[in-house]
């Protein structure tokens, strides 16, 4: 059986809501993922969310690992040289394979041989472009 997803728990609990509902229980949706919860053998709802969290987090990056990924909307690929801080706040250094142009003006360039960022959970940076998209995404090769 494979496990569920963040969303997937929290729709569930929604539809429990939901249906009480409109069977006349009124409950929250705090009291909702609690119930949910409890379905998944969890003793409460941050017990749950906490393995949730845990088994769908990408792997732990690490110094000399091969990556992929975005930065300022170009692809690039590297070794990371510079690994600090702790899961959700990691510091990343990527000397890359082939500089990127991360400029986007046909009359100007400015290329990057190496990367650098701050990461949360997923391997993004907090940081985002004007579009909502994360300065820089980072997946193991």
């Amino acid at each position: 059986m494979t496990q569920p997803t963040l969303d997937t728990i929290k729709a569930q609990a929604k539809a429990l809501r939901q249906a009480l509902q409109a069977r006349g229980t009124v409950v929250s949706h705090a009291q909702a993922l609690e119930l949910i919860a409890r379905q998944h053998g969890a003793r409460d709802w941050n017990t749950l969310h906490a393995r949730l969290v845990q088994r769908n987090a990408p792997p732990e990056l690490a110094l000399g690992d091969r990556v992929t990924g975005r930065y300022l909307g170009q692809a690039y690929s590297g070794e990371i040289v510079g690994l600090s801080g702790q899961a959700g706040h990691r510091h990343v250094e990527i000397a890359l394979d082939q500089p990127v142009d991360v400029v986007r003006f046909d009359s100007f360039s400015n290329w990057r041989h190496r990367l650098r960022g701050t990461l949360n959970q997923e391997n993004r940076s907090h940081r985002r472009t004007s579009d909502g998209k994360p300065h820089l995404t980072v997946e193991r090769a």
